[in-house]
């Protein structure tokens, strides 16, 4: 059997965007939990996924209820924090959404129904049909290896420029033209 503390260091090699997923508790009331388990699903119908640990309010909250995935922008260190259960000095700013609450400030807003539950072993894997979705220029904030982090540029000039694959200093220059074989006839 593998050791929880490998397994979830070998996840965590895999860059995420952070979300905080939000929702109505039952008196109405906005409520969010910060989770970084969100992936695009499908493009026809638009579905999108996020993945709630069993034990958590928002997963009792989903249940079959609309709600809004809102992937935080690199500013937004300190509401990743707060949802993740270490509240923060300065609270988060709600804003009435589509379809649920949503927070202020995002990268982007994505706004779903509920499409579909599955068992994820100790999670809930939450499907939901995206209905409305709004996006800002913002940089999103990453999570990576256990901490949190922002998108630094990569120098994309050089790695184009030295492969083959560069779509205009490849093999061939994007403008370059072809023209069709000729046979040729040899003399016996």
């Amino acid at each position: 059997m593998l050791d929880q503390r490998e397994i979830r260091r070998g996840f965590g090699r895999f860059a995420t965007g952070v979300t905080v997923v939000t929702c109505r508790n039952p008196e109405g009331e906005p409520h969010g939990a910060t989770v970084n388990a969100f992936t695009a699903v499908s493009l026809e119908p638009a579905l999108c996924q996020v993945t709630v640990t069993r034990q958590s309010k928002a997963c009792q909250y989903l249940d079959g209820k609309p709600f809004a995935v809102n992937v935080l922008a690199a500013s937004q260190l300190g509401i990743a924090w707060h949802f993740a259960g270490r509240p923060q000095d300065l609270e988060p700013q709600w804003a009435d959404g589509v379809l649920a609450p949503v927070l202020v400030g995002n990268a982007a807003t994505i706004s779903c129904l509920p499409w579909r539950t599955y068992d994820g072993g100790d999670h809930v894997i939450v499907l939901g049909e995206v209905t409305d979705l709004e996006t800002s220029d913002a940089d999103p904030l990453l999570f990576f290896a256990g901490g949190f982090r922002d998108l630094a540029q990569l120098d994309t000039d050089t790695h184009w420029a030295a492969s083959v694959d560069c779509p205009d200093l490849g093999w061939f220059g994007a403008a370059t033209e072809f023209a069709p074989l000729r046979s040729r006839k040899y003399a016996s």
